[in-house]
């Protein structure tokens, strides 16, 4: 419930912190899971002292028991475990100070844990997070790497030695950070958001050189798991530890098995790839050699053929062929023009012999009348008439004298 308060009508900081501290035990008792970062067991105190963190976040509050309490689980949790708390939360009015007070402490075994482990992989599975579709492809030739893992570690080094003696020209952008702990999981996501914000950094290496169960959970983590899933830059996991894959292996788009061969797997061999160079241009060579060979031999094949050993002889086939064509063409046209001319002179012998001028010829005369009708009947003319008569020669004059 809000408070009218105002400038000029404030409430005191003992008041503020008396209905603070009644909020807070209106809360009641609650079951609070987390990992002990801070233990403090003073001799002879009857409280002990410890501080509840958040894995996945950057959380923690303070812890207060009765020795007897502690003494219950004192063999089987320390600084790392992770534990499950019944306690009331607390207000410590005269410095402000939230903490809880602890009734039962139960430590959580590996069992649990891997039962937890096991529903979150269906959950994120079911998701797609793990999808195969989702693996994207890792550069060829990565110019610059990201690297994530502990400060000064045997994965640090097995991933920059084995990189740069593949490949002496790889750059690597190197964050060091806790790999175990309470403070693993934020320090590697933000590491992993930093390099994949940077548009020159073309591969993630997480890398760490395999652990217990316990010191793995980081990389298990929900917050790490989606982080690495929301990444633009291929990520590639390189934990080293076999026998019981965190999630990371699963969300990564590729899963090395030890940072040594997460190297191997990233960069390039620059031997073998000169050799796989050579190889290939051995390979170019033996092919363009075979070709020019088989192109040689059927050159030869070709010029060993008899139209190609003596090139003038088909012209010459073809000019004899083409005389006796022309010659044989001549031959048929002399033929036919003979066959015409005889068949003309006949002909023209015929017309002759049938033209009216041949009559004539014979003594005979056409009679025509002054229009030019010919007469064919003495009947047709009367006595005196004038007429013409056609010889062979020429034409003269004719008077029709009385019909006998």
């Amino acid at each position: 419930m809000g408070l009218n308060t105002s400038a000029e009508a404030p409430l005191p900081v003992g008041e503020v912190s008396r209905l603070i501290g009644g909020w807070i035990d209106r809360l009641g008792a609650v079951w609070v899971e987390g990992q002990i970062t801070q233990l403090s067991r003073r001799p002879g105190a009857g409280v002990v002292f410890l501080t509840l963190r958040d894995p996945s976040y950057d959380i923690s509050v303070s812890v207060t028991c009765y020795r007897q309490v502690f003494d219950a689980v004192a063999d089987v949790v320390s600084e790392g475990a992770r534990v499950v708390v019944h306690a009331k939360p607390e207000w410590y009015a005269p410095r402000g100070q939230l903490s809880l007070r602890a009734a039962e402490i139960r430590p959580v075994g590996i069992g649990e844990l891997l039962a937890r482990l096991e529903q979150l992989k269906r959950t994120l599975g079911a998701e797609g997070l793990f999808a195969l579709d989702r693996k994207r492809p890792l550069p060829f030739l990565p110019q610059l790497i990201g690297l994530v893992c502990g400060r000064a570690s045997a994965a640090e080094r097995d991933v920059l030695e084995n990189a740069r003696r593949r490949w002496p020209a790889v750059r690597f952008e190197v964050r060091n950070v806790a790999v175990q702990g309470v403070r693993a999981v934020s320090q590697v996501v933000q590491a992993v958001k930093e390099l994949d914000e940077q548009p020159d950094v073309d591969v993630i290496i997480i890398a760490r050189g395999g652990g217990s169960v316990e010191d793995l959970l980081p990389f298990s983590d929900e917050q790490l798991v989606r982080a690495v899933a929301d990444c633009r830059t291929p990520v590639v996991s390189a934990i080293g530890h076999e026998p019981d894959s965190p999630l990371l292996d699963l969300v990564a788009d590729l899963r090395a098995s030890t940072p040594t061969d997460a190297a191997k797997k990233v960069v390039p061999d620059v031997g073998e790839e000169l050799d796989r160079v050579q190889a290939l241009r051995d390979r170019a060579l033996r092919t363009l050699r075979g070709l020019l060979d088989r192109e040689e031999r059927g050159l030869a094949h070709a010029l060993h053929r008899r139209v190609m050993e003596h090139p003038h002889r088909m012209v010459e086939e073809r000019g004899q062929e083409t005389d006796a064509l022309l010659a044989r063409s001549r031959r048929v046209l002399g033929h036919l023009l003979d066959r015409a001319d005889s068949e003309l002179g006949h002909t023209h012998a015929r017309v002759v012999a049938l033209s009216p001028a041949a009559t004539l010829e014979r003594g005979y005369a056409v009679l025509q009348r002054a229009d030019g009708s010919v007469v064919r009947a003495a009947e047709e003319v009367s006595a005196g008439e004038t007429l013409r008569a056609r010889v062979a020669e020429g034409e003269f004059g004719v008077t029709v004298g009385p019909h006998a």
